[in-house]
């Protein structure tokens, strides 16, 4: 899997089908094979955002769900790592793993326990698990 690395990439993927969410996540996925129009607004381009024939996978951890950079970068790791797994069972397409709520900070206190980790490695596997079944 290639990762998304531009703003444009996120932005398109970002604007296609919601396909599964959890409690604190959201899989988004844009099929690839089409070309992209990018919303600019004044005069709308048709460009090829995604190249080779792999899927992409991107991390969207917003700093307003989890305010320390510490945590945001643990949850993108796990995020990839799994998405590491479940390569093979997904088609060409592009996807984002979205959080959508934060973790409780009572919960879980420190930003790099590896309680969080574990919860968080656990509902993206399910995240992936529900992606995987739809069509």
């Amino acid at each position: 899997m290639q990762r998304l690395k531009t703003r444009a990439q996120f932005q398109a993927v970002m604007a296609s089908a919601l396909i599964a969410k959890t409690q604190h996540f959201a899989l988004h996925r844009k099929a690839l094979g089409s070309e992209t129009v990018l919303a600019d607004g004044v005069m709308p381009e048709v460009v090829s955002l995604f190249h080779g024939s792999d899927a992409w996978i991107g991390a969207m951890v917003p700093k307003r769900w989890a305010k320390r950079a510490v945590t945001r970068n643990a949850i993108k790791r796990q995020i990839y790592s799994v998405s590491a797994d479940f390569s093979h069972q997904y088609a060409q397409a592009a996807f984002v793993v979205r959080l959508r709520s934060s973790f409780s900070v009572k919960e879980f206190v420190s930003a790099t326990s590896d309680q969080l980790k574990q919860a968080v490695r656990l509902e993206v596997q399910t995240l992936m698990q529900a992606g995987a079944k739809v069509p």
